[in-house]
């Protein structure tokens, strides 16, 4: 039997992909283990799925000043010797990293053990875990044809990232009526991240009255962010967070309002839903959601507004813009080769086993 070893984690999206292989990795035979770190978020999301989890150490890679910058080295050079005891022990044929500090140590500790090493990068510019894994990996999975630029060309492949199956399978009605909406009109689903957008969700309330006379309104809020004051409104359904629902409010919706993330914005091209991306901004993050957002835009797949050039009239300006020209974007998406990105990963997984 081949033996796969899975890694990443730190936060929801560089988990997420590596579930949407489990399926297709089953099919093929794979035993399939997973390593991440303790208490990760990772842990939760993969015990779930009966896979074999082992913790390691892990270390915070920080590009700050902070007091745990003096004692976190030790504990990536515990959770690497960690990993190589771990992969000694389990002899996988492949390693797959989706990134996040706690994959650096497993990687490095993959080429020690002669284990060939696929990693993934979602953001058009390498993160530092992914910078320093690289150099360690035998390919490099990108979602972006401007991230290739940044990849060693013998090792960079343009795959777009894994989409979970079950998302590729919503019901458009079951949608509707778990939302107590009718069938005739448009539907707009808001989402703001995992942990939700306060920004947008002001954003969106403030024209909500106006936005109900033309399209019913899906509003994924975030954990504590639901408003009482909207709950009867009719044709407005507010959610903290959705989770076996998700695909048939996917399917229900016509139009997306989302930050833009990259596992999230490649399930919108997988989906193909028009959509509007307001990227978190430069002073919260890295930048990489803006970069992220106008990839998609200049491929013609979103339109983008920067939370900068945000008000109330330009956020409803855009909806009727993007509800009019929505199959000027549909076209574009189904041109895309980024559409079966599971196959695609899963094809450099076989080669690399077959090698190791």
């Amino acid at each position: 039997m081949k033996r796969i070893v899975l890694t990443g984690g730190g936060t929801a999206g560089h988990v997420t992909p590596n579930i949407a292989l489990l399926p297709r990795l089953k099919e093929l035979g794979y035993e399939i283990h997973y390593i991440g770190s303790y208490h990760g978020i990772e842990r939760k999301l993969i015990e779930q799925y009966h896979i074999p989890y082992y913790g390691i150490s892990s270390g915070k890679l920080r590009r700050y000043f902070d007091w745990k910058n003096f004692s976190d080295p030790f504990k990536v050079i515990k959770g690497y010797s960690q990993a190589r005891s771990i992969l000694k022990k389990l002899k996988p044929d492949v390693l797959f990293s989706k990134g996040g500090f706690v994959s650096v140590p497993v990687v490095m500790a993959a080429k020690h053990r002669k284990i060939p090493a696929i990693i993934h990068e979602s953001d058009i510019t390498p993160g530092l875990a992914n910078k320093l894994a690289i150099p360690h990996a035998y390919k490099v999975c990108c979602n972006f044809p401007e991230t290739l630029e940044y990849l060693p060309s013998e090792k960079a492949v343009l795959t777009g990232s894994p989409i979970r199956r079950e998302l590729l399978s919503g019901n458009r009605q079951n949608g509707l009526s778990y939302c107590h909406f009718q069938s005739g009109k448009p539907v707009i689903l808001i989402m703001g991240g995992s942990s939700g957008s306060q920004f947008i969700n002001e954003m969106v309330r403030s024209i909500l009255p106006e936005l109900l006379k033309t399209y019913q309104v899906i509003h994924l809020c975030g954990k504590d962010n639901l408003d009482a004051s909207y709950n009867n409104m009719v044709g407005y359904a507010q959610l903290e967070y959705a989770n076996k629902e998700l695909s048939d409010l996917f399917a229900a919706a016509d139009l997306v309002i989302s930050r833009a993330g990259a596992n999230a914005i490649c399930e919108l091209l997988a989906l193909r839903k028009p959509n509007i991306l307001i990227p978190l901004s430069a002073n919260a993050s890295r930048g990489d959601q803006i970069l992220n957002a106008h990839s998609f835009e200049r491929q013609g797949y979103s339109m983008v507004i920067e939370e900068e050039a945000l008000n109330p009239t330009v956020l409803q300006n855009a909806v009727k813009s993007l509800y009019e020209n929505r199959k000027q974007y549909l076209n574009s998406m189904e041109k895309s080769e980024l559409l079966n990105s599971v196959e695609s990963v899963v094809q450099l997984i076989e080669h690399a086993a077959q090698i190791s």
